[in-house]
């Protein structure tokens, strides 16, 4: 349906003249290096959750997730599950004290940089802010990917085109302002997506005659199901797959798992626990990134299912027949473009612009900060302080911009999920034994830190060339080298990274870890300092009960 140009100008022209304006808002908050990176860590708990739940649900989730959604059904909705008790409730009361605690304690003011000074290491600072740098892009390719694709199909523009205007726009606001700019923008952006995104769940139910009959609907076309995607365990978009079949070991460990409990290890997430100048703040948080994430990505895998109902009742197809090639990523933007009224797609353009926005600008920023503060200033330069380290941190983000769009260019159809999860997938294994350790185990020592990363990132990095069938297959690297597609056969080639090397890195932790010598106490009183105050006043408090009791008072 074919928006109109004067309405669309209108709403694009208010839109980026907010988009600067709150971004400028932040940029004169800005102090130096610990301004532009941390944000000042006084960040307000609303404006944290919903940077966090912007940054967070991108294009990825409503476009890549929801055309996923709209192929293998309702079972998606078990990762929503995954990102609000994990990705929001544990990430926010569990691990986010801890984190900007000890981040202030030890002076950290990126996640690279927190993990390396919680465990004396330059070199795992190095080496995180490298994983960051050389394999977040395509996590950010991603992102732009759905924002393109979606200007692609509601305004007829070139694919290519809109992939430039798209991110020279991130790129100014992300290299001009910093951290702080960032955030104030994703909760603006947070806000139209929520808007959106209501609108979508309430036009959707009623295009569709109700809750009820929709759901009921989408039920009865379980007979629809590609004869195909049934030999691969689809039995129908309102069940799960059949159990171990290939469907099921994509959905459960790749998708459900992988970005469930990824979000806990993901670096542009985590360095936000930091800028909140409490812990009551990240506790208040709560309240606002559960249902914005419950809205968020619900109503995207919800929609993404329906989409079928909606298409075989116009047009006699299933989504996958309505898009050329089966390409699940051009999904939700046909649905929109064909069913919602002309107004609305303007106003969830927009909606889908803030969701690609916040992301893509929490992870350039992310990107930027490994390079020019935890690889060149904490690797090349050994720690040395420099007035250049936000220069080279600007061009380290311009550069990381490049090498994303070049791969928005080339990467191929239906990638946006399959990226998404990849990346996080890889974030777990490398970062989340450590970050735990870091956390919770005080006998965590500098080798097994360094032992878990390693062998984390490199286990995952090995499973996805050579034995992971959705990877090693399209790479042709162990065909090349082997002589077969994937080393192992049978389950295995459907198993993703994170269920091997998560644990794998989690045992050389503890192994390596009571193996060797570990961190004097002072520098364990420092790190937790807050949490020995704690226990000390909570030791105080038992004594002088005790004393009262025994007095009789």
């Amino acid at each position: 349906m074919a928006v109109s140009t004067s309405t669309l100008i209108f709403l694009v022209v208010i839109y980026f003249a907010l988009t600067f304006y709150v971004a400028r808002l932040g940029y004169k908050k800005n102090s130096q290096t610990d301004g532009y990176m941390l944000a000042g860590r006084r960040v307000p708990p609303a404006i944290m959750a919903l940077s966090y739940g912007a940054a967070f649900i991108s294009t990825s989730a409503i476009i890549g997730f929801g055309g996923v959604a709209a192929s293998t059904g309702m079972g998606l909705l078990w990762l929503v599950f995954m990102n609000i008790f994990f990705g929001i409730f544990i990430a926010f009361v569990v691990f986010g004290p801890g984190t900007r605690r000890m981040g202030l304690n030890l002076g950290a003011i990126t996640y690279p940089e927190f993990i390396g000074k919680r465990f004396q290491s330059r070199f795992i600072q190095a080496f995180s802010g490298l994983i960051v740098a050389v394999f977040m892009p395509l996590y950010a390719a991603s992102v732009i990917i759905g924002a393109g694709r979606f200007l692609e199909t509601t305004l007829g523009i070139n694919y290519n085109f809109a992939l430039l205007i798209f991110t020279v726009i991130i790129a100014f606001y992300v290299i001009k302002g910093g951290l702080l700019s960032v955030m104030y923008v994703d909760a603006m952006q947070a806000t139209i997506m929520l808007i959106g995104m209501t609108f979508l769940l309430v036009f959707t139910y009623s295009k569709l005659g109700g809750v009820v009959e929709a759901h009921q609907a989408l039920t009865n076309m379980a007979n629809l199901v590609p004869q195909a995607l049934v030999e691969q365990g689809h039995r129908g978009w309102t069940a799960m797959p059949a159990l171990n079949s290939s469907i099921w070991w994509t959905m459960v460990s790749t998708i459900i798992m992988g970005v469930g409990i990824g979000a806990l290890a993901q670096p542009q997430l985590a360095v936000r626990f930091m800028t909140v100048k409490d812990d009551r703040s990240l506790k208040r948080a709560v309240a606002i990134g559960g249902p914005f994430l419950l809205m968020m990505a619900g109503v995207a895998y919800v929609v993404g299912a329906l989409s079928n109902v909606y298409f075989y009742r116009t047009v006699g197809k299933i989504a996958l027949e309505v898009v050329p090639g089966g390409n699940t990523d051009l999904i939700i933007p046909a649905y929109l473009n064909q069913a919602m009224p002309e107004l609305f797609v303007a106003i969830f353009m927009l909606s889908l612009l803030s969701a690609a926005m916040s992301t893509a600008a929490a992870q350039f920023h992310t990107m930027g900060t490994a390079i020019g503060y935890d690889v060149y200033q904490h690797g090349l330069m050994k720690g040395k302080s420099g007035a250049s380290t936000v220069h080279v941190t600007k061009i380290g983000i311009a550069f990381t911009i490049v090498v994303a769009v070049i791969l928005a260019y080339i990467l191929p159809g239906s990638i946006i999920a399959r990226a998404t999860a990849m990346f996080m997938g890889l974030c777990t294994s490398a970062f989340l034994p450590l970050y735990i350790g870091a956390l919770f185990w005080k006998r965590t020592t500098k080798a097994g830190a360094i032992a878990s990363l390693v062998v984390g990132s490199l286990s995952s990095l090995f499973w996805l060339v050579f034995i992971h069938a959705k990877e090693a297959v399209p790479l042709g690297i162990c065909q090349a080298i082997f002589g077969k597609e994937t080393l192992l056969t049978g389950i295995w080639p459907l198993v993703d990274p994170i269920m091997i090397a998560t644990p794998l890195s989690f045992l050389v932790l503890i192994v390596v870890s009571l193996m060797t010598p570990q961190f004097s106490p002072e520098f364990l009183k420092k790190a937790f300092r807050h949490r020995f105050e704690d226990e000390e006043e909570e030791n105080s408090e038992k004594v002088s009960s005790n004393a009262a009791d025994s007095a009789g008072i």
